[in-house]
């Protein structure tokens, strides 16, 4: 299946079965049951002390505090207090390291316009930026907050600031031609417009094609929140080194 900045307005417009009129009343309830609000997901938050004593969990972790026991019985006194400093700099690291992850999201979520202006029924109308849906045609000016992804159908000089997610700082010009590659990067994809995006410049009618969790920016929530469940590798490695070395 071809990607969105791959198709022809004519032909991203059949896909999402919408005209250039927008989505009806009906269409967008029923959208809203499939797609849920436009909004970035989270789990549930954990203390700082839940999140501290997970990090005392992991089999290595396990594994050593075995060994300082046996050390503290053996009367090596110095090897037991090494083994702990180890382990409570290792829960001190991963407790750290989680909530790094809990306010990269927060930030993530500050990055949403409270409302968009959208083309329904065959006329403009400001909804709360949670309520659009895939499918709506979405209008921007200079000034505005992206809500959604979207191809572009109309083009009028815009231009975008996509810093917050490709880390860009430069302004993109956008169009509404087709583009005929395959597998171009992000930043390349410039019939396209990404949620979290400012408008610096122009204006255009855009065709949104992913909302919430779906967008590129919810992809990023969603791998920061598996970044709180999981400890990296290179920390339990160096817990491992440390530790051994002293043996």
């Amino acid at each position: 299946m071809k990607e969105w900045y791959q198709l022809s307005k004519e032909e991203a417009l059949e896909r999402l079965h919408v005209t250039n009129n927008g989505l009806s009343s009906e269409q967008v309830q029923k959208l809203q049951e499939v797609h849920g609000k436009n909004a970035l997901l989270e789990s549930r938050k954990k203390s700082t002390l839940r999140v501290f004593l997970e990090q005392f969990q992991d089999l290595l972790v396990i594994i050593l505090i075995i060994a300082a026991v046996i050390s503290m019985m053996s009367d090596n006194v110095e090897s037991t207090m090494v083994i702990f400093a180890v382990i409570i700099l290792n829960a001190i690291l991963g407790t750290v390291q989680h909530q790094k992850a809990e306010k990269s999201l927060d930030s993530l979520k500050s990055l949403s316009s409270p409302s968009a202006k959208v083309r329904r029924d065959g006329r403009k109308t400001e909804v709360d930026s949670t309520e659009v849906v895939p499918g709506d045609i979405l209008l921007l000016e200079a000034g505005d907050l992206v809500v959604a992804d979207g191809r572009i159908l109309e083009n009028y000089s815009l231009q975008v600031n996509e810093s917050s997610l490709t880390g860009e700082s430069t302004n993109v010009d956008k169009h509404a031609q087709t583009i005929s590659k395959d597998q171009v990067p992000l930043a390349d994809r410039t019939n396209m417009v990404f949620s979290s995006a400012l408008v610096t410049g122009g204006r255009a009618v855009v065709l949104v094609t992913a909302t919430g969790m779906d967008s590129e920016i919810g992809k990023i929530a969603s791998l920061m929140n598996e970044t709180k469940k999981k400890r990296l590798p290179s920390r339990s490695a160096w817990t491992s080194s440390a530790a051994s070395w002293r043996w």
